[in-house]
């Protein structure tokens, strides 16, 4: 299933600088997948070595926040938008 794929500003380096990618997957893990078989070491930016989603990274599927849903094994539905996030900190 073809989804769109939203592109945070410090991995576009990875997708040649656009904001949004297509990629293919009926999961967020085949998406993710596609995704670095098309734009090589983005992938490693967004999953640890284990296997798992980054601690400082969100990922949505839709509206939804992987972490509460499925994780990895996501739907991705045909024609969903994820978003790949990551987590901003700072302070006074």
């Amino acid at each position: 299933m073809s989804v769109s794929v939203r592109v945070p500003t410090i991995l576009r380096t990875y997708t040649k600088g656009q904001a949004e990618v297509t990629a293919e997957g009926s999961t967020l893990k085949e998406v993710l997948a596609d995704l670095e078989a098309n734009h090589s070491g983005i992938q490693a930016r967004i999953l640890d070595d284990s296997g798992r989603i980054r601690r400082f990274v969100n990922v949505y599927v839709g509206d939804e926040d992987v972490r509460f849903a499925d994780g990895l094994d996501t739907p991705t539905p045909q024609g969903v938008q994820v978003s790949i996030i990551p987590a901003v900190a700072g302070g006074c």
